[in-house]
């Protein structure tokens, strides 16, 4: 579940492209707080205070307390824009939580096992998201999701209403969104129409398929 950690802002700098620039010069993070009810609050982060902060198992979802020039918060981040090159954090935003209430929050999604009768057919699982939403209270949280794909065969199809949940954690969005599917390779899939063919097919014609 999620963790908790602190993080301290400087409140009231400058914006604009410029300033902005000025900021990550000097290796801090521009960003915004906002939630319901409040003025939404211009900061900045230290890089290093954020990558402290949401280095513990929960990551991103980390709950956070917010400290901003003398005004505490409960927060988590809700986005963070990146160098198009570089990828390192340009912009961040926080929203503000009550602890009490259910929020939506991105969990990533971890296969784990090993689909013995897959690899067997010459096929393999892929992922088809690397997250799901899911909706509960913050501390409720998941760090991620883990799906057991050991007992796949190859035309197993696992969907987002087939993910078993922890208690009072329920999933967001279409029931049959794709979680992960199997992949069987050309040879594999060739092999299998033949040999179901040869199933179909009377005996006397089956041995001259297989003679030719």
């Amino acid at each position: 579940m999620s963790n908790t950690a602190t993080l301290s802002a400087e409140a009231g700098r400058v914006t604009g492209s410029p300033a902005s620039r000025r900021l990550r010069a000097a290796d801090r993070i521009p960003g915004i707080l906002y939630g319901h009810g409040m003025t939404p609050v211009i900061l900045s982060v230290a890089r290093r205070d954020l990558r402290v902060a949401l280095s513990g198992p929960a990551g991103q979802n980390t709950i956070l307390t917010l400290s901003v020039d003398g005004s505490s918060y409960n927060a988590v981040v809700k986005e963070m824009q990146r160098h198009p090159v570089r990828r390192n954090v340009s912009h961040i935003d926080f929203v503000q939580i009550n602890l009490t209430e259910e929020i939506v929050m991105h969990v990533p999604v971890h296969l784990t096992g090993v689909a013995k009768q897959v690899v067997a057919a010459g096929g393999l699982v892929d992922a088809a998201v690397d997250s799901i939403e899911v909706r509960t209270t913050p501390a409720n949280v998941p760090n991620e999701i883990v799906i057991d794909i050991t007992d796949l065969t190859p035309e197993s199809v696992i969907h987002l209403a087939d993910i078993k949940l922890p208690a009072g954690v329920v999933a967001v969005g279409d029931p049959d969104m794709l979680i992960a599917t199997v992949l069987m390779s050309r040879g594999s899939t060739a092999d299998a129409a033949a040999a179901a063919v040869a199933a179909d097919a009377p005996a006397g014609e089956a041995a001259a398929e297989t003679s030719n």
